[in-house]
């Protein structure tokens, strides 16, 4: 088979939990894309301050590895694996507010920090349910 024959394969049936987290992979892979090609969004739409040095490069880092996230919980959700949806939650209800709420604190994009530091959590949440009631 063909690498994309491979990536185009879905399970005939695939559990709540897996779609929601496959969703959210869209989510985050269409997130990061945006940023990708319009840092800017960061002082448009979230009304943090204006980037100071090279810090829309780094936005861009950002946007790539949120864009790299999206595209594995896409696929990682279309496998139908429990494990995968059960890894996912443990690393948004952690280490997610871990990370950002600090950052935000910092003063580093503390608007979009802290969005993602409530927004993954409740996903995860959310995931976590429907996890379980695919039991």
């Amino acid at each position: 088979m063909s690498l994309l024959t491979d990536l185009a394969r879905v399970p005939e049936h695939l559990p709540t939990a897996s779609r929601f987290t496959a969703w959210c992979g869209i989510f985050y892979a269409g997130n990061g894309l945006l940023l990708l090609v319009w840092p800017g969004v960061v002082q448009t739409v979230f009304r943090d301050p204006e980037f100071a040095g090279r810090e829309q490069a780094l936005v861009r880092v950002i946007a790539m590895l949120l864009a790299v996230v999206g595209w594995l919980y896409l696929f990682g959700g279309r496998t139908g694996g429990r494990q995968f949806v059960a890894s996912t939650v443990l690393d948004r209800l952690v280490l997610v507010p871990l990370v950002l709420i600090p950052t935000a604190l910092a003063g580093v994009f503390p608007n979009v920090m802290l969005t993602f530091a409530v927004l993954d959590p409740v996903l995860a949440l959310v995931a976590w349910r429907l996890l379980s009631r695919d039991n």
